[in-house]
């Protein structure tokens, strides 16, 4: 069994034994709860070929995280467009605007590609409309206590590592309570992260990652949860001068939208494909000083990408 098939049986798996639900989009959702999958990194880079992913939206996502930034600037500047509507939906309803465009209506693609340009180039609109609140990148690098400071799990994690490498205790967590209380009552915002947390887990000189994610629109996003957190992984295992070993995740609410389920079904007719090899420049040991140029894919020979929209 290919390492891919995991991924094509939990879409089979939720086509077949899921419940039908309601969710907070409208949309509605077909959904299993419970289930995990796992990948040896050492037996190739996870980027799903029964439909073409996009590696560079993933890395300059993961380069967005790591570095704590929360404001889709970095991500327009390098044509990255999966935040763009997160950030477009806030700027509508804050301004009174969200009546007058219906969602996906020709004026709102029109509004939303100007919304992109003016963050691109207008300084002061992207501070004020391009910020998306506490989001991964927030949690991961400044996470507030109630005592006033801010800590950076992403270092802890590293310093872990490097000093304490058996410890049980290595977390980096995004659910941080007080502020997600925020964003749900805010509405407006990105939601609470979805990737929750990910622990780190050393043996044999080789770095394993386990991600919980509460909730995986498992078509369009777990895909990219997959590749992110696998080069995560390998980003870390270099700057901390170990092997990698496996990206493990679990999942909780584990569902299939009912605007993706023709799409679902083409992408189960393909046959998987080896996976690419994923190489980074071995000089870069500094996990922040990671950049896009630093990281080249290999023999990635994907089925044609299936669009989808997305469930804002």
């Amino acid at each position: 069994m290919t390492a891919e098939k995991q991924y094509l049986d939990l879409l089979q798996k939720i086509l077949d034994t899921g419940v039908d639900r309601m969710d907070r989009t409208g949309v509605g959702t077909r959904s299993v709860f419970g289930h995990q999958i796992r990948f040896d990194l050492a037996q190739g880079f996870p980027l799903l070929t029964t439909k073409k992913v996009f590696i560079k939206a993933i890395i300059h996502e993961l380069i967005w995280f790591i570095s704590g930034d929360t404001n889709i600037r970095y991500l327009v500047q390098n044509d990255v467009k999966i935040w763009n509507e997160w950030a477009f939906a806030k700027y509508l309803k804050k301004t009174g605007k969200d009546m007058e465009l219906p969602r996906y209506s020709p004026e709102w693609d029109a509004a939303l590609i100007a919304f992109v340009e003016q963050i691109k180039t207008d300084d002061a609109f992207a501070e004020i409309w391009g910020d998306l609140g506490p989001v991964y990148g927030k949690q991961w690098r400044a996470w507030e206590t109630r005592k006033g400071n801010v800590i950076d799990q992403m270092q802890n994690a590293l310093n872990t590592i490097a000093n304490d490498p058996y410890s049980r205790r290595n977390i980096i967590s995004g659910w941080n309570v007080d502020e997600i209380e925020e964003l749900i009552k805010d509405k407006d915002t990105a939601p609470p992260p979805c990737h929750t947390l990910f622990q780190f887990f050393v043996a044999n000189g080789k770095l394993s990652c386990q991600l919980y994610q509460r909730s995986a629109d498992v078509f369009l996003g777990v895909p990219f949860n997959i590749a992110s957190y696998a080069l995560l992984t390998m980003m870390i295992a270099q700057a901390s001068g170990l092997q990698v070993g496996e990206f493990v995740h679990t999942f909780g609410d584990v569902h299939i939208y009912n605007n993706h389920v023709d799409q679902v079904r083409e992408q189960l007719s393909r046959e998987p494909r080896p996976f690419p090899t994923m190489s980074i420049n071995p000089e870069v040991k500094d996990l922040f000083a990671f950049q896009y140029s630093d990281f080249t894919l290999t023999g990635y020979q994907p089925h044609d990408a299936i669009r989808a929209p997305i469930a804002v």
